[in-house]
């Protein structure tokens, strides 16, 4: 399958050492960064693209976020043409002028030249604490705007022939709320560019840059000849699946993602025609975090070995009508548009689930919940907790949904309690398991979790992002639906039911307890083995009253012995 000029074992050496290469410049921002929500959380991620903006490699990091940087290097290259020097460093973050996402959202690009000719760039991209705007943590669901959401970057130039832009080290330090943490976390950026290219150029001085230049067109060619082999075994065909955000804080309401997934040969069409207008609040997405959605769904599918460039999403064909909730136009807001991120994937999931059913998992949570509380503290310094809480995933055709276990859309992690209580005026209160709320099946949902936090400032900005409250995580193959969300504010005391999106205000002491919605079931309930239904019990996820009336389990109260003759009655009578 490799051009017959291509040595193979070369080409496997670059290919890996390519992805050390991405690799180790996570690592990097990782262990350098300031903010939570980029060491702890991780909510960053890496690539290198080549000299024509063409990904050739993707760091173990967010899927949400990969597919994003070739229209984030093309707005660098279509800006500047002949003027990236070496030691330049670009920064960006507008979705509507540079290829961004959303504005937390900052990327730092590192163009890497050999003997003054330009050989590729080295990406990142990390979510910022603050960018300014309307609420702290600059994800407000209300904004309407983009201009309500904090300062927009341009494609500008971070560093010019190895000289730092003071002016807009200042710019942005002057607009933020927290400037140590964002200026801190744009150096690690800029670190791990200075990673990437001493690696790149390793391999440059290995190989040379001509022979760099063939293997890695061979490595874009080859991802999407596997990919291509992948899809032609697909079932030709039109399959459609629509998912829904619940919209509560939004005046037209629920909104509404439609795809249609076309199957022809070796090619994929997604189409999104049908989706919602784009919506005054902050949720829409630009296009590249659309198109990043679908070739991450579409990629689930494919075999995990195949190499990560572009060349594998060069079969996928994306349709997102202009001004839509996947594809905004200026100047709708973005800032929580990761929600529709998910939603994307959900849908795209129940399309693919009509075509490899046997591989597909029931639907979960519906991605990150954000739990952002943001304010001054005692001492009148700013400060902002931003909770990434997710894991409640559907169950799978072969096993029960995963606990802990992200969307597959993203890789981040909830904020460590101990370090949320350190870094901010917060207290976890509870964090835990619910009983009896996983969605029944062959296989199991995964229960719901809840995570209750106490606010120990005078007072804070409370912004909610969640949803899967009136529109459930499904089910597949006859299992059941998961719990749903919910958001309760003092519950011990004034029990405020607060929408799945919105702002509202913390007083000291206040606590905001959030309900993550649970994992769907796969396969008929009353299928699952009687033993995994009592391990359930025993191990109290699952009470012995919903054992006999979810799945026709019968379990002794007082002993907790299962009566497999009782339950097989039972069933037959169910049945």
């Amino acid at each position: 399958m490799l051009p017959r000029d291509i040595d193979p074992i070369t080409f496997e050496v670059i290919n890996n050492g390519l992805d050390s290469l991405v690799d180790e410049m996570a690592l990097t921002i990782m262990r350098t960064a300031y903010s939570g929500i980029v060491k702890d959380a991780m909510d960053y991620s890496t690539g290198f693209c080549d000299r024509d903006g063409r990904t050739i490699a993707q760091g173990l990091s967010i899927v949400l976020h990969l597919g994003s940087f070739p229209a984030a290097v093309a707005s660098i290259i279509d800006k500047y043409k002949d003027s990236i020097y070496p030691g330049d460093v670009f920064i960006l973050n507008d979705p509507y002028t540079a290829g961004g996402i959303h504005l937390p959202d900052i990327y730092v690009i590192r163009p890497v030249f050999e003997s003054d000719r330009l050989e590729g760039f080295a990406c990142t991209l990390a979510h910022h604490t603050d960018v300014g705007g309307i609420v702290p943590g600059s994800n407000s669901t209300n904004a309407t705007e983009i201009f309500q959401e904090g300062i927009r970057i341009p494609a500008l130039k971070l560093y010019e022939k190895g000289v730092a832009n003071e002016t807009l080290f200042e710019m942005i330090a002057t607009n933020v709320r927290l400037p140590r943490n964002v200026l801190g976390d744009i150096r690690a950026e800029v670190a791990a560019t200075i990673i990437g290219e001493r690696e790149y150029l390793r391999l440059v001085k290995n190989y040379g840059a001509d022979e760099m230049r063939r293997h890695t067109d061979a490595l874009i060619e080859y991802s999407e000849k596997l990919a291509r082999d992948e899809i032609i075994n697909m079932p030709d065909g039109k399959y459609e699946f629509a998912s829904y955000i619940d919209g509560d804080n939004i005046d037209t309401g629920p909104v509404k993602i439609q795809v249609k997934l076309v199957v022809e040969s070796d090619e994929i069409v997604v189409d999104f025609s049908g989706s919602s207008p784009q919506v005054k609040a902050g949720i829409n997405s630009p296009l590249p975090f659309t198109q990043s959605a679908t070739y991450g769904s579409i990629r689930q599918l494919m075999d995990p070995s195949i190499p990560n460039t572009v060349g594998f999403s060069r079969p996928i064909h994306v349709i997102a009508p202009e001004a839509s909730v996947v594809n905004a136009s200026l100047p709708a807001a973005c800032g929580a548009r990761g929600i529709t991120g998910f939603r994307a994937m959900d849908a795209l999931f129940g399309a693919l689930a009509q075509i490899a059913p046997d591989r597909i998992p029931a639907d979960g949570e519906g991605g990150n919940t954000i739990v952002s509380i943001g304010g001054y503290d005692s001492s009148s310094e700013p400060f902002a907790f931003i909770d990434l809480f997710a894991g409640g995933r559907g169950a799978r055709p072969t096993c029960d949904g995963p606990e802990g276990l992200t969307h597959p859309g993203s890789n981040n992690s909830n904020t460590p309690v101990e370090l949320a209580e350190v870094e901010t005026p917060v207290r976890i209160e509870q964090y835990g398991l619910i009983i009896d709320t996983g969605g029944a099946g062959q296989f199991r949902g995964s229960l719901s979790q809840v995570r209750e936090v106490r606010c120990l400032a005078e007072e804070g900005v409370l912004q909610l992002r969640s949803d899967k409250r009136r529109f459930r995580p499904y089910g597949l193959n006859g299992g059941e639906e998961g719990n749903p969300s919910l958001n309760i504010l003092n519950p011990e005391t004034d029990d405020i039911t607060l929408p799945a999106m919105g702002v509202a205000t913390m007083k000291k002491d206040d606590v905001i307890r959030h309900v993550m919605a649970s994992g769907g079931g796969w396969g008929n309930p009353y299928d699952r083995v009687p033993e995994m239904v009592f391990d359930d019990v025993w191990n109290e996820k699952l009470s012995v009253s919903q054992a006999r009336t979810q799945y026709g389990v019968v379990i002794n109260h007082q002993t907790l012995e299962l009566d497999l003759s009782a339950t097989e009655k039972l069933r037959s009578d169910l049945r």
